[in-house]
Formats: structure tokens, C-alpha cells, sequence
């Protein structure tokens, strides 16, 4: 099964732990709109928060391209707080777990 899948699969479950697993703990999130980046934990808390609440809706996602070392993908999706993004992720893959990722939004009225 390769990353996109297993991702696919984690949120699909709202497993944060299943999620964890494929990141490095080198792992960092780079936040474009903030100018901030998250490290693992981090991003595993906001992930964590976002698979417990009603309002985080993932609407589509997709696999743009993936390969050995990185993976694309793009997701519609709907935030707790009544926002909406387009959003393109590009993952880092290293030594078999995704090591980096920079992502690009579009806010969806």
C-alpha cells in the first residue's frame, strides 16, 4: 500500500495514531499562510484535533502523483470553523516515511 493510501485510510478512520506512523520524527509541516512550521507532535496534535471534531470534513482527495520520494495530493476540505480550502500538499519522502510537508490553499467560498 503505498503513502497515499495509508493516509487516505488513517483520516478515512479518524486514526491520528495510523497517521503518526508515517511521518519521520524528523517530520516538519510548513505553514505557507502563517510562515511557521510544525514538527512531528505538533502536527499530530492538530491532526488529532482536527479527526475529533464533526465540522472537519474532508469533501475530496486525491493523488496527484506519488513516487520513492515524494507524494502529491490535493483535498477540498471543510475546517471546523466554517472555512474551506483547496489545498495541494507536497510530502518529502525519506528512509520510507514522509519527511516534509508544504502545502498551498485556496480559500473556497
Amino acid at each position: 500500500m503505498n503513502f497515499f493510501e495509508k493516509m487516505k485510510l488513517a483520516r478515512e478512520s479518524k486514526d491520528h495514531r495510523a497517521f503518526g506512523e508515517l511521518l519521520s520524527d524528523k517530520y516538519t509541516f510548513v505553514r505557507h499562510q502563517t510562515g511557521t512550521t510544525m514538527n512531528k507532535e505538533e502536527t499530530l496534535a492538530m491532526i488529532e484535533g482536527f479527526f475529533n471534531s464533526e465540522e472537519f470534513n474532508v469533501e475530496s482527495h486525491r493523488c496527484v502523483y506519488e513516487n520513492d520520494d515524494i507524494l502529491v495530493d490535493h483535498m477540498v476540505i471543510a475546517f471546523p470553523d466554517s472555512t474551506k480550502e483547496a489545498v495541494l500538499a507536497a510530502y518529502t519522502i525519506e528512509g520510507g516515511y514522509l519527511l516534509r510537508c508544504e502545502t498551498g490553499a485556496t480559500k473556497i467560498k
